[in-house]
């Protein structure tokens, strides 16, 4: 490893508004830098242009593409050069790496989705000019030196589907911030109980997340609606706001007075929320990681997750699984946990689990990669200055 080895850092824009991106960036700086390395962010301020005018979801994507596609590449063309090695957090981003010194740069891929309208035509119609941009995109991602997807089910995918050279692939599990824990918070548990409108002794399904449709939250509801258990339980979501349909889903199911829904809680208050839930419940169709089942697991907190096999290696044996899309058998999963949802031994199993993922580990795994770029870019530097 290379103690002065100098890092480059391309995040996502914040105003993506895209907290699982938000958090890996945030968190792999601190670990690194931790580490003793340089690091730099090289994002730049996001340019307000349509926005300006309009609050709507055209204004807000035609911002979206000025600054992914023309803001963002001309200021690495202006700031690029001086570091080592780079790295674009996002594959949703790997674009960037057009605008970066060749051979130096190295893109984390969370998931194959931003790729499904190339890979999966017929299940993902998009546009023309979508397409191109997809295949712009996944041009810089094969133009990476180095790519660190979260699970070796990604991996596999993306060798599978974007014909990259596996020796150019590795895999690099995420972390959990360290306030998930088992230990209680007084002062933030309180804080929690006083913002949900039930009663302490109320059994808790919880879902953490986005509600786009990959996420199937459909069948969450429905699933939650099937639950016959005594106590009734409560349904707590928290993360973006259900859309007009799911509102209306759970109206017609008749349990939208059992369901609670919660704008984005900072990680202290997440951390309480995960404590005070019987169950973690994540019926995605899609996953690349799935933060949410790692981050209740740590917490000693039951979960039930799709029977992925992205889940299946974040989740392992401290999880339970039900199949995609399949209400009747979620139902039964989830009630058979809210019945039996572990003794002490079974919680301190899950933490146990759960404690092998570690930013520190991430940035151990991280840094490997940025030396090994940096060492093979100075090796080609000998060869091509060494007299013929």
């Amino acid at each position: 490893m290379n103690p002065a080895l100098n890092v480059g850092i391309c995040p996502d824009f914040a105003e993506e508004r895209w907290p699982s991106m938000d958090r890996v960036a945030a968190q792999l700086l601190a670990a690194i830098s931790s580490q003793g390395l340089d690091a730099d962010i090289l994002r730049p301020p996001f340019r307000k242009r349509a926005m300006r005018w309009s609050s709507g979801r055209a204004a807000h994507n035609a911002d979206r593409a000025c600054n992914r596609f023309i803001d963002y590449p001309r200021h690495l063309r202006r700031v690029a050069g001086a570091h080592d090695v780079y790295h674009v957090v996002d594959h949703s981003y790997a674009h960037l790496t057009r605008h970066l010194p060749p051979g130096r740069s190295v893109v984390t891929c969370h998931d194959l989705d931003a790729f499904r309208s190339i890979f999966e035509g017929e299940e993902e119609p998009r546009s023309a000019p979508f397409r191109a941009a997809t295949r712009y995109i996944l041009g810089g991602l094969r133009r990476a030196a180095a790519v660190a997807c979260d699970t070796e089910a990604i991996a596999r995918e993306l060798i599978q589907c974007a014909a990259i050279q596996p020796d150019r692939v590795s895999v690099v599990h995420l972390g959990v911030n360290e306030v998930f824990t088992t230990a209680p918070n007084p002062d933030l548990d309180s804080s929690l109980a006083r913002i949900l409108p039930f009663s302490r002794d109320l059994p808790v399904v919880l879902h953490v997340g986005a509600t786009v449709s990959r996420k199937r939250v459909d069948v969450l509801l429905r699933c939650f609606a099937g639950i016959r258990h005594q106590p009734a339980p409560q349904l707590v979501h928290i993360g973006e706001p259900f859309t007009v349909p799911q509102v209306e889903l759970a109206r017609q199911l008749r349990i939208a007075d059992r369901v609670t829904l919660l704008s984005s809680l900072d990680d202290l208050h997440l951390a309480a929320a995960y404590r005070r839930a019987t169950v973690l419940a994540l019926p995605s169709d899609r996953e690349g990681f799935g933060f949410p089942v790692v981050e209740a697991l740590r917490s000693g907190t039951a979960v039930v997750a799709t029977d992925l096999p992205v889940l299946r290696e974040v989740g392992g044996q401290s999880a339970h699984y039900a199949p995609a899309g399949d209400v009747a058998a979620w139902a039964q999963a989830v009630s058979e946990v809210l019945g039996r949802p572990g003794d002490a031994s079974v919680r301190a199993a899950r933490v146990d689990w759960a404690g092998h993922f570690t930013w520190r580990r991430y940035a151990d795994h991280m840094t490997r990669i940025y030396s090994a770029v940096a060492e093979r870019m100075t090796a080609e530097a000998r060869c091509v200055q060494a007299p013929a």
